[in-house]
């Protein structure tokens, strides 16, 4: 059967190469594995400058079906020339051929060895249009999952930096429901990206609403969208306290940070509690006073977990008297 595939995907006439393509992703990945040899990534990918949005699909689906647990075959794909075609059929009318070449992307950017060509062959820009594009919620997560693929590698962050991915993300957040997937992928992203670049993150920190939109990540969104939202606050108050702590403190920040530092995964906990320290007073944020700033918080901490039960009716009046303790 595997032979038959091959001569068919080689020579056969379109209809011969369709069927081919769609019997080689039905095929178990031990047979597979007997195709590496036998250059098929060559034909599938010259079917895919056909016009016929038939023969791009079968020849997409079965590329991706070669790239599924083998980075061979992922680099061998790119080095098969797939890269400049699939950047043309990202632009296409076909809904199916752009998310399968989406996921096709999305695949291939994580081996390692193909980051940086993936990068350099004008991907990042396209990608970046999807963020906040007006098409599928699919098309939106793979592109984003893409990007995050190829934020691994230091070498790539300018590139995503320069893109504008910053604001269609921001803008992005500020629209979408805090708690869905879409947000939590969104937000990670955004995290990754200014952590790894002061470039980054000044961008961020200087875009109207940023602010905002994190403190309401921060009390809206799921586990892990509030992880990434305080540690991006926390990067940005960090980056210099005199500017930010008064805006941050503006937004009501206070509640959402209280709450977090009680319930948040283990890394948002210690990110929304070093926070505080800088929000409690920025000219004493210094290595003397640290350690005492920490067991001010530490004790706070212990009589609102003390509540127990009662947290939800009294939040309130827990942050008119922590307030008051980190103003003293």
């Amino acid at each position: 059967m595997e032979k038959e595939v091959v001569e068919n995907l080689w020579n056969g006439d379109r209809e011969s190469q369709i069927q081919a393509a769609m019997k080689l992703g039905r095929l178990s990945s031990k047979q597979r594995h007997k195709l590496e040899e036998s250059d098929v990534m060559v034909p599938l990918v010259c079917m895919l400058h056909s016009e016929n949005y038939e023969v791009i699909e079968a020849a997409l689906c079965a590329l991706l079906s070669l790239s599924f647990g083998s980075e061979r075959n992922k680099i061998r794909i790119i080095k098969s020339g797939a890269l400049p075609v699939f950047l043309s059929l990202l632009r296409c009318h076909s809904q199916t051929v752009m998310q399968l070449t989406l996921a096709a992307m999305l695949t291939l950017s994580s081996c390692k060895a193909n980051k940086v060509a993936i990068a350099s062959s004008g991907a990042v820009q396209l990608l970046a249009e999807f963020v906040n594009s007006s098409g599928s919620t699919q098309s939106q997560l793979d592109a984003i999952a893409t990007l995050y693929n190829l934020t691994t590698c230091q070498e790539i962050i300018p590139l995503i930096v320069s893109s504008g991915v910053i604001l269609s993300l921001l803008e992005l957040i500020h629209s979408s429901v805090k708690s869905s997937p879409l947000v939590e992928k969104a937000i990670g992203l955004l995290e990754n990206i200014v952590s790894s670049s002061e470039s980054a993150l000044c961008e961020a920190a200087s875009t109207g609403g940023t602010i905002r939109i994190l403190v309401e990540t921060i009390e809206d969104g799921s586990l892990l969208s509030k992880e990434h939202a305080v540690c991006i606050l926390l990067l940005i108050c960090q980056s210099c306290r005199e500017k930010y702590r008064g805006l941050i403190l503006t937004e009501g920040v206070m509640p959402g940070l209280l709450q977090l530092s009680l319930d948040g995964t283990w890394r948002a906990k210690s990110m929304a509690r070093e926070l505080l320290l800088l929000l409690r007073d920025c000219s004493n944020y210094s290595s003397r006073f640290k350690q005492i700033n920490h067991e001010l918080i530490e004790r706070i901490m212990e009589e609102i977990e003390a509540e127990g039960e009662k947290l939800a009716d009294t939040t309130l009046r827990l942050v008119e008297e922590m307030i008051a303790k980190l103003n003293a």
